[in-house]
């Protein structure tokens, strides 16, 4: 079996309300965010870490998905692998109950942290600072999306911190049933930034990229169509050489910010007025 030192710092989550389960990891380790996360909606989040188990994510999930809450889920894990104490585990199961492992052998500082909907786990961390920002964090933002809390948490155990090697990838995996691009995917949210200095800052940087082009601006704060912006529309469409605003939404991949001709989405007028 493959193994990789992914000596990092993660959470995993949920938010029960909207449905949606996810993992925000950061580690001096090319390419964190393609082994560390994994995610079911409606079943829970895994991270795997540390001399990190790759099965731990697809056979946790099969057993979170048997109806195993999440520390039978790290219990079953564990016992049946011989390198268990160098390993370390956070799961969040579909009832939002949490559980982290950290074997005896992981690299100091390492440790975890859990509460209602999340798990918080790191090694090889300047010290236990940046899993309780990670703890402290996720609940302070109880309001906001799960996606940017999940993103405030990497911040936050960043300034704590963070890995005591530095800095180098970052993650984050967000899924919905429906909840992804146009109602067909279960994944809202899969970036990865997987070498860079400051990693978070990129993943930040793309995640509002990512919400610009597929985000979802309630409808009722959508900007009627009045005269005046529809002649607007035409002129500044016309100069790109476009005379209809889904041609136009199309090239720019804001398609899905686009439905019917009575109102504008406020995120396509602005590119819109930004590009004509």
């Amino acid at each position: 079996m493959v193994e990789a030192v992914v000596s990092t710092y993660s959470i995993v989550a949920c938010d029960l309300e909207a449905g949606q389960w996810g993992v925000a990891v950061q580690s001096k380790f090319l390419a964190a965010g393609s082994l560390v996360p994994w995610a079911e909606p409606g079943v829970g989040a895994i991270a795997t870490q540390a001399y990190a188990n790759p099965r731990y994510g697809p056979d946790g999930l099969a057993l979170l998905r048997d109806g195993l809450a999440a520390d039978a889920v790290v219990k079953r894990l564990v016992t049946a692998d011989e390198g268990r104490e160098t390993r370390q585990l956070g799961i969040v199961d579909g009832e939002g109950q949490s559980a982290t492992f950290t074997g005896t052998d992981c690299h100091e500082w390492a440790g975890g942290r859990t509460g209602p909907c999340f798990a918080a786990q790191g090694n090889i961390l300047v010290s236990e600072d940046t899993v309780d920002a990670l703890a402290a964090t996720f609940a302070s933002t109880a309001r906001q999306p799960l996606a940017e809390r999940l993103l405030a948490c990497l911040s936050a155990a960043q300034a704590a911190g963070g890995d005591r090697r530095g800095q180098q990838a970052a993650g984050l995996l967000v899924v919905e049933r429906g909840g992804g691009y146009a109602q067909l995917s279960d994944v809202v949210v899969d970036l990865r930034v997987d070498d860079h200095p400051q990693p978070i800052d990129e993943l930040q940087r793309i995640f509002r990229l990512h919400q610009a082009i597929f985000g979802k601006t309630p409808r009722d704060q959508w900007i009627s169509v009045d005269e005046a912006l529809a002649v607007e529309l035409r002129e500044r469409l016309g100069r790109l050489g476009f005379q209809r605003l889904e041609e136009w939404a199309g090239v720019e991949n804001l398609e899905e910010r686009v439905d019917g001709e009575d109102a504008v989405d406020p995120v396509v007028l602005a590119e819109l007025r930004r590009q004509s």
